[in-house]
């Protein structure tokens, strides 16, 4: 299927697609905000979307409830380290508003808010390497991507789409045994807001186990501290353990649920949505 596709309108910034099947509103520029959300709507009409997913400033956030949004999600002081982020969605049919695994979604937080701030430093296992990846590296990239996801909301399967997000606001982390890589992340960094998103962590199933996406999330903060980024955020599988698990092990609050928000390997998955004050 044709990945996603993603425009620009004015300093606005929108993802949608089948892929998804939503529109996803990105960013909003402050001078768009009165038309924003009346394209959006209309898009989605037009396209036959069952949601439109928003991650909205202060300013824009009153016109997107007054046209039938709803706040899923809040994170304080995401932009620059002041302004509130609101995570709006509007449900185009009742199914996609509907919680398809309610207990599995309560559990996996209910256990991951029981290991919050229990973070033990614990060293790589011998013979294995953490560093930020390079352009050389995208083929590689790439190939662990496809093996861990059979599909995924951005294209990150295609090694010129890893290329082009590292020219623009994505930071690559990997980690190798010898020659072999075996874990990725990445830090999609915006300099404006001074806020990182923590995504795309990937683990081949024969090195589970061994508590890299922890070693990965630990290297990613150190790094876009340097950088000056506030704030940290990411949208987690409500479904995954580990991932909700070594978010609130590191220290960061839930934020709220994205119901029915992204596919993932085939099915469309809740998200939990985590964020940190750096």
């Amino acid at each position: 299927m044709k990945p996603d596709a993603i425009e620009q309108l004015g300093d606005s910034l929108i993802q949608h697609g089948k892929v998804n099947d939503r529109a996803y509103v990105m960013k909003v520029g402050k001078g768009d905000c009165t038309g924003i959300v009346d394209f959006v709507v209309a898009l989605a009409q037009r396209k036959g979307y069952s949601k439109i997913f928003a991650k909205v400033p202060t300013f824009a956030r009153s016109r997107f409830l007054e046209r039938g949004f709803v706040e899923e999600a809040r994170i304080p002081d995401l932009f620059q380290g002041k302004g509130d982020s609101f995570f709006l969605s509007r449900f185009f049919s009742a199914e996609r508003g509907q919680e398809k695994e309610p207990e599995l979604v309560s559990q996996v937080l209910e256990i991951a808010e029981q290991k919050a701030g229990t973070l033990e430093e614990v060293g790589l296992p011998s013979g294995l390497t953490c560093r930020t990846m390079e352009k050389d590296d995208v083929e590689e990239m790439a190939q662990l991507y496809r093996q861990v996801f059979a599909s995924y909301p951005f294209p990150i399967h295609d090694p010129e789409y890893l290329a082009q997000t590292m020219d623009e606001n994505l930071i690559y982390f990997g980690i190798r045994n010898e020659d072999k890589l075996i874990a990725l992340s990445s830090a999609e960094i915006d300099f404006a807001g001074q806020n990182a998103e923590m995504t795309d962590f990937a683990t081949l199933p024969e090195a589970r186990g061994l508590g890299l996406a922890t070693h990965l999330l630990a290297k990613m903060e150190k790094a876009i501290r340097r950088i000056g980024i506030k704030t940290a955020f990411t949208i987690a599988r409500a479904y995954s353990f580990g991932m909700n698990i070594t978010f609130a092990k590191h220290g960061y609050t839930y934020a709220g649920p994205l119901v029915n928000n992204t596919q993932i390997s085939g099915d469309l998955q809740s998200m939990n949505v985590w964020h940190k004050r750096l």
